[in-house]
Formats: C-alpha cells, structure tokens, sequence
C-alpha cells in the first residue's frame, strides 16, 4: 500500500548511515562502540502537552531533535546519531514532509544521523520520541553533581521569551500584547530553540557542572544543587532579558526567567578563575554568558534583589504530570 509504514518511512525518513553505521532497514541499527562514554538521552512530545495541535510541522520537527541535541550539549557530548518513534492519527503528506524537513535539516547541522525507528497509528493524537547517541570522553562529561562553594553561577543566552509566547499562546491573561508585537519576538524561542552544542563542548574541563534549561531556572538549578549538595544565590537584576522582556512589567519578566521553560540554554558553574576563559568562549561563539550567582554552603536557592534582600522562595517550572504546555 502507497500508505503503508514502510513505504512512509522510505519516503520521509530513510537516508544512507554513516561509515560503519548500520541505519534504518534492518531489525537494529548498528553503532560502533566509541573510546570515551556513550551518553545517550530520549524525550517524548505529546500532542497537547508539549506542542499545540496547529504548530509548523517544520518547526516541530526541528524542535523534537532540538531538545534531544540540548541533553547532549549538557553533557559536553558531541552527537553521533538518533532513532525516531512517531505515533499519528492518520497520514498526512504535507505535515510529514514538512516535519522530516526540519528534523533532519537539524540533524544534518550537527551531523547527527537517523539510525531507525518505529512508526504507529494513534487516534488519540501525534506522539513522538526521539532517542539520541553522543560520545563524550572518560572524565570530561558535564554533570549536575561537580558544583563546589564558590563557583560562578552561569546561564547561556536569555531567559523567558518562550515562557511570555506560551502565555500568550494560551491567552492566559497575564501579558498585554494588544497589537502582536510581543508574542511575534518571543515566539521563535519557543518553537525554533536552538541547541548550545558548541557551548556544552567548550565548557568541558571547564565547568564543574551543568544542565540544559528544559524546565525553569529555579527548577533545574535545583536539581544541580541536590547532586552536589550545596546552596545557591541568585541575583535578580543579573538574570539575561530580551529586550522585549526587559519592556515587559518587571514582576512577568522575573517570573518568566525564573521559572518559565522551554530555553534550552545551560545553566552551568565554574570556578571564579575561568571568568577570562568563559569570555573568550562567549566571544568565540557569538553567544552571551552571563554570570547570575554564586554556589554558596548549605543548601536550596536564595533570590537576591537589586538591593541584596532576599526574596520570596519561587515556585514554578514545568511538572510533567501537571497540566498544559510546557518544556521536556
């Protein structure tokens, strides 16, 4: 059948793997093993929770990687290749090849292959799954457990955009965009995120720990502070704003830089004496590094004001378990 799962795969997603790489065709992909560590990491987008059910098939496409290529980056990993689960509700051309268009325009970007997969019907709407392979070697992972009293607390690009395009989105009330303006910024952050590869190679022997931005701030900060068992301040007036947020009413703005996900920038840490490094590698890149705390003894996260008071615990950040859009 013109329709069948072979033939789909054939026509949208099948291309020649690499050298020494079996890809798709077979019952497994095979990938030769590497010197240093495999890092390897999935994440599953659900129609309606991760994505609205009208978004560019481009730019979901795109995304879909995207969010798999900033686990990678977190960990200092270089990619190598991925497989592609997708479950739809019916065939549809025209979303199929605008969404293989901007996935494998990604992988092809970061020279990271499609290997295999599996395609299923589901009436109950899109799903898909992205499962991807990096290497990255012995000793030079980036991981949340490394952070030490003293390091510079660091975030990559700007925060929030994606958090005011998804209020907006869902017309919650909270941000005034009378004539489009706003939501016509922030919204590329949201669908379009592009994955800091580069950053996560160049911060290797350099940080001392690291995670992408899929869910807050405030949120995945924390989880860097539990594995290496220390406290954190963070200093309000430091946070990296667009320029559209930083027009916006300064308790949204905070809110959405603290806590709003879907940026896929890293938030990392470092010794004090890696300040003159970290500028050349920001300069290196075109991409601002900004320092926005400090690891501090004991434990949680203190927000400081302009004034160095303390402000009130935040609460936010992406639940999967809870309602709505949000990051992965």
């Amino acid at each position: 059948m013109a329709d069948s799962e072979f033939a789909l795969i054939r026509r949208y997603f099948a291309r020649p793997a690499p050298d020494g790489v079996l890809g798709v065709g077979d019952d497994c992909a095979l990938l030769p093993p590497t010197a240093g560590h495999l890092a390897i990491s999935t994440d599953l987008l659900i129609e309606g929770i991760h994505f609205f059910p009208d978004v560019d098939p481009v730019a979901l496409g795109h995304k879909a990687l995207a969010v798999n290529l900033s686990d990678l980056a977190a960990m200092g990993a270089t990619p190598r290749a991925f497989v592609l689960a997708l479950a739809l509700p019916k065939v549809d051309h025209v979303w199929l090849e605008g969404f293989s268009r901007g996935l494998l325009a990604l992988a092809d970007a970061h020279g990271c292959a499609l290997i295999g997969g599996d395609t299923t019907r589901n009436p109950q709407g899109i799903a898909i799954d992205v499962t991807i392979f990096g290497e990255v070697p012995a000793q030079l992972a980036l991981r949340r457990d490394g952070a030490k009293v003293g390091d510079d607390i660091w975030v990559s690009g700007t925060l929030g955009d994606a958090d005011v395009a998804l209020r907006l989105l869902l017309a919650d009330g909270s941000v005034s965009d009378p004539n489009g303006s706003v939501l016509a910024a922030t919204r590329t952050a949201l669908e379009w995120p592009q994955p800091q590869v580069a950053l996560g190679l160049a911060l290797r022997g350099v940080a001392s720990a690291a995670l992408d931005i899929s869910d807050g701030l405030a949120q995945d900060l924390g989880h860097i502070l539990r594995a290496s068992g220390v406290g954190a301040e963070l200093r309000v007036a430091d946070l990296p704003l667009s320029p559209t947020l930083a027009a916006l009413p300064s308790a949204l703005a905070r809110r959405s830089a603290l806590t709003g996900g879907d940026v896929y920038q890293l938030c990392f840490c470092a010794p004090a004496s890696a300040r003159g490094e970290l500028a050349a590698i920001a300069q290196r890149l075109a991409l601002p590094l900004t320092r926005v705390g400090q690891i501090v003894a004991g434990s949680g996260l203190r927000v400081m004001d302009e004034h160095g008071q303390v402000l009130p615990p935040v609460a936010g950040g992406f639940d999967h378990f809870g309602s709505g859009q949000g990051g992965d």
